[in-house]
């Protein structure tokens, strides 16, 4: 049985291509909303409704696990899917615990960027809540980095002014890990590590979540022999126009080049 991945857009891809690494036999779904990205910025209930549409779809596929590779579906949605499905079901979060942990006693602070939807949920405020004993970690929506990925505009040109106005307002030397708490955004670390000094990390959940789903498919015994096939999706709709498959190596290809 293949493993299901599933995001807004193309953000997830970051996360699949950590699963790859760890589970390069394993077969795969990735299912892109592209119908309904960016998620972000639109009401909560109907970004829920699209994530079960989407969970629905999948499941019919038949898949032995399912990884949310969107934070923004994993805080408002991931436990009531556990609830609803019997295999399963990973989520990622913004990689807050290791950041403060690298932070601390340094003096130096943790950014916290991710959607706009991410950072007014509970789940998030409750985990920075848990780990923040020292009152580091500042947060900034940067809903914008998800339209430009969606454009496939990756370019220095378009994305730096949009983050320096953005960035406008902090003094960036005073952070010493910078989180990137939406899938979409790992995609721009090289734009990322020219605004901040060299000594600041750059981090994301993705390879923790994907060396959790290698865990738990051993631990029920689940690893596959298979040859790494990803089927692609379009919010149901199987994706098999040569160009789109072309852009989706190009992003792989991106992530190795990083």
């Amino acid at each position: 049985m293949r493993i299901g991945f599933f995001d807004s857009g193309i953000g997830g891809i970051t996360v699949l291509h950590q699963a790859l690494r760890l589970l390069p036999n394993e077969d795969y779904i990735f299912y892109a909303d592209s119908l309904h990205v960016p998620y972000g910025d639109k009401p909560k209930e109907e970004v829920r409704q699209y994530i079960f549409e989407a969970a629905d779809f999948i499941a019919s596929q038949g898949v032995k696990a399912l990884v949310i590779a969107c934070n923004t579906a994993t805080s408002i949605a991931v436990q009531d899917l556990r609830q609803k499905y019997d295999f399963p079901i990973l989520g990622i979060e913004p990689a807050v615990k290791p950041a403060v942990q690298q932070c601390e006693g340094t003096r130096k602070k943790v950014l916290v960027l991710a959607t706009s939807l991410t950072l007014k949920e509970e789940k998030y405020h409750n985990l920075v809540r848990s780990v923040d004993r020292h009152d580091i970690v500042e947060s900034l929506p940067l809903n914008g980095l998800v339209r430009f990925a969606e454009q496939f505009d990756f370019s220095e040109e378009s994305v730096l002014p949009y983050l320096r106005d953005q960035f406008s307002h902090l003094d960036l030397r005073q952070y010493g890990t910078v989180v990137l708490g939406c899938t979409h955004f790992p995609y721009f670390i090289p734009v990322f590590k020219k605004l901040f000094n060299d000594d600041a990390e750059i981090i994301s959940g993705s390879f923790g979540t994907a060396k959790n789903l290698k865990h738990i498919l051993e631990s029920r015994n689940q690893l596959s022999d298979g040859t790494g096939e990803i089927s692609f999706y379009h919010s149901g709709r199987k994706v098999e126009d040569q160009a789109t498959l072309t852009q989706y190596h190009r992003l792989f290809r991106m992530l190795d080049e990083m």
